[in-house]
């Protein structure tokens, strides 16, 4: 019998949504699956077929340690989805990858640690004029931590956070706030094999004079949402891109498209999550069946 890992985080322990449906779907699928901690040193991950990455959501202030981790597992089993997805995805830089190849992103100014933050931010503002409120989030992060929106006139605090995280060795993004979120909220979408699956809708997690949250993930507001054909576009786009950047082959098994619409009312590209996204599997019926059904014919494939 395949025998498949989950992969969570110690700190992540009984806040994954997707897990208990997702144990039981593999179960329906014929797999044995458990559920087992990037960060517990007993674990032996050549015992699995597979490590599937689910919430190891306590990566982000231990990047390093957790890709080093990556390495040797995806040499002792097959890490889902793969290394290369992994060192590509968890730095949102790849954003810029993206853009370059023509996929319409949230407008996005990257801050290394080697420059002024006052002096960056200020011609951030200068160069969008009509912002009139933005965000800081470091471009390693997870669940909007780390992030906060700020009007124009709160240009000190936020640059005393552009430069905590600076400091911090850090690199950081400046982006104006889409006042669309407020009322439409993020759509979601999800891919299994670069087929898509299932939307959801995200209410706006970033509030105005509400500092970066101090859990590991901010508490998102979710509903079922049905996209429309011009974010299923982009959303297709989007992986195509993706798939040319990667070279992998292959679709990854799975992917979540995060979009927004921007002030002329189209949509565009929030993030691409490849690594550890929530799926949102109790908000449609049957997702959880339908990926692990793919995850075993992937497995089986690879063993032919």
């Amino acid at each position: 019998m395949t025998r498949i890992a989950l992969v969570t985080a110690i700190a992540a322990a009984g806040v994954d949504d997707d897990l208990t449906p997702l144990l039981d779907a593999c179960a329906r699928a014929g797999m044995a699956v458990q559920v087992r901690a990037w960060d517990d040193p007993t674990v032996g991950w050549s015992r699995f077929d597979a490590a599937i990455l689910r919430s190891p959501w306590d990566y982000v202030p231990r990047l390093r340690e957790f890709l080093d981790w990556s390495t040797r597992v995806s040499a002792q089993t097959r890490l889902i989805n793969p290394l290369p997805v992994v060192r590509w995805n968890t730095d949102k830089h790849y954003l810029a990858g993206l853009a370059a190849r023509g996929v319409p992103i949230v407008p996005t100014a990257f801050v290394e640690p080697d420059m002024e933050p006052l002096p960056t931010l200020q011609a951030f503002l200068a160069a969008h004029p009509h912002a009139a409120e933005f965000v800081v989030k470091p471009s390693v992060g997870a669940g909007s931590k780390d992030a906060q929106r700020y009007a124009r006139s709160q240009e000190f605090a936020a640059a005393n956070h552009l430069a905590r995280l600076l400091d911090a060795d850090r690199s950081a993004m400046l982006q104006p706030y889409l006042s669309s979120v407020d009322e439409h909220g993020e759509t979601a979408l999800m891919f299994f094999a670069g087929e898509f699956s299932h939307a959801i809708r995200k209410g706006p997690l970033l509030r105005p004079d509400e500092g970066p949250t101090n859990h590991l993930f901010a508490a998102e507001s979710i509903a079922p949402r049905l996209p429309s054909q011009d974010e299923l576009a982009l959303a297709d786009r989007v992986m195509a891109a993706a798939g040319e950047a990667l070279q992998l082959g292959e679709p990854p098994l799975y992917a979540r498209v995060d979009l927004i619409r921007d002030d002329a009312g189209g949509p565009c590209l929030l993030e691409l999550e490849l690594c550890e996204p929530s799926l949102f599997f109790a908000h449609a019926p049957g997702s959880a069946d339908r990926f692990a059904v793919l995850l075993a014919k992937t497995l089986e494939r690879v063993r032919l």
